[in-house]
Protein backbone atom coordinates (compact mmCIF):
# COMPACT_ATOMS: atom_id res chain seq x y z
CA UNK A 1 0.00 0.00 0.00
CA UNK A 2 1.50 3.12 -1.07
CA UNK A 3 1.57 6.00 1.63
CA UNK A 4 -0.14 9.28 1.11
CA UNK A 5 1.82 11.93 2.53
CA UNK A 6 0.27 15.30 4.14
CA UNK A 7 1.54 18.58 4.47
CA UNK A 8 0.76 21.06 6.95
CA UNK A 9 2.96 23.83 5.73
CA UNK A 10 3.56 25.62 2.25
CA UNK A 11 4.08 28.96 1.06
CA UNK A 12 3.13 30.31 -2.60
CA UNK A 13 5.99 33.24 -2.69
CA UNK A 14 4.16 34.14 -6.16
CA UNK A 15 1.22 34.89 -4.52
CA UNK A 16 0.61 38.93 -5.08
CA UNK A 17 -0.63 39.03 -1.32
CA UNK A 18 2.12 37.09 0.21
CA UNK A 19 2.13 37.32 2.85
CA UNK A 20 -1.18 38.84 3.64
CA UNK A 21 -0.46 39.03 7.43
CA UNK A 22 2.36 41.55 8.36
CA UNK A 23 2.29 40.64 12.25
CA UNK A 24 3.62 36.21 11.01
CA UNK A 25 7.15 36.57 10.29
CA UNK A 26 7.29 35.76 6.58
CA UNK A 27 9.43 32.46 6.90
CA UNK A 28 6.93 31.08 9.71
CA UNK A 29 4.09 32.32 7.39
CA UNK A 30 1.43 29.20 6.09
CA UNK A 31 0.03 29.36 2.89
CA UNK A 32 -1.96 26.49 3.47
CA UNK A 33 -4.76 28.49 5.79
CA UNK A 34 -5.62 31.04 2.80
CA UNK A 35 -9.11 29.25 3.58
CA UNK A 36 -9.24 28.83 7.52
CA UNK A 37 -11.06 25.86 8.86
CA UNK A 38 -11.48 27.61 11.96
CA UNK A 39 -13.95 30.00 10.15
CA UNK A 40 -16.71 27.28 11.43
CA UNK A 41 -16.47 28.44 15.06
CA UNK A 42 -16.99 31.62 15.17
CA UNK A 43 -16.21 33.83 18.17
CA UNK A 44 -14.42 30.32 19.59
CA UNK A 45 -11.75 30.26 16.60
CA UNK A 46 -9.30 31.12 18.82
CA UNK A 47 -7.81 34.05 16.33
CA UNK A 48 -8.43 37.84 16.21
CA UNK A 49 -11.55 37.84 14.15
CA UNK A 50 -14.43 40.66 14.17
CA UNK A 51 -17.83 40.76 12.67
CA UNK A 52 -19.28 43.59 10.38
CA UNK A 53 -22.75 45.39 11.34
CA UNK A 54 -24.17 42.39 9.04
CA UNK A 55 -22.71 39.58 11.26
CA UNK A 56 -20.39 38.62 8.69
CA UNK A 57 -16.97 37.61 10.27
CA UNK A 58 -13.74 39.07 9.52
CA UNK A 59 -10.99 37.48 9.92
CA UNK A 60 -8.25 39.78 7.98
CA UNK A 61 -6.37 41.11 11.24
CA UNK A 62 -6.08 37.29 12.15
CA UNK A 63 -3.00 35.39 12.17
CA UNK A 64 -3.07 32.41 13.96
CA UNK A 65 -3.82 29.81 11.30
CA UNK A 66 -1.44 31.20 9.21
CA UNK A 67 1.61 30.58 10.97
CA UNK A 68 3.49 27.30 10.57
CA UNK A 69 3.16 26.39 14.02
CA UNK A 70 -0.25 26.21 14.14
CA UNK A 71 -2.25 23.10 11.85
CA UNK A 72 -1.40 20.97 14.75
CA UNK A 73 -3.53 23.36 16.65
CA UNK A 74 -6.34 23.10 13.76
CA UNK A 75 -5.84 19.44 13.35
CA UNK A 76 -6.82 19.28 17.31
CA UNK A 77 -9.87 21.03 16.76
CA UNK A 78 -11.55 18.75 13.89
CA UNK A 79 -13.97 17.02 15.24
CA UNK A 80 -15.36 20.00 17.08
CA UNK A 81 -15.52 21.82 12.98
CA UNK A 82 -17.25 18.76 12.12
CA UNK A 83 -19.53 19.13 14.65
CA UNK A 84 -20.88 22.63 13.69
CA UNK A 85 -20.33 21.49 9.67
CA UNK A 86 -22.86 18.13 10.61
CA UNK A 87 -25.25 20.72 12.31
CA UNK A 88 -25.16 23.29 9.81
CA UNK A 89 -25.66 20.88 7.08
CA UNK A 90 -28.92 19.07 9.20
CA UNK A 91 -30.43 22.77 9.35
CA UNK A 92 -30.30 23.15 5.77
CA UNK A 93 -32.03 19.37 5.04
Amino acid sequence: MEETKHFSFFQNRQCEYFPCHPNVPEEAFNCLFCYCPLYALGRKCGGNCTYTENDIKDCSSCAFPHHRDSFSLVLDRYKEIMEIVRRSDAQMD
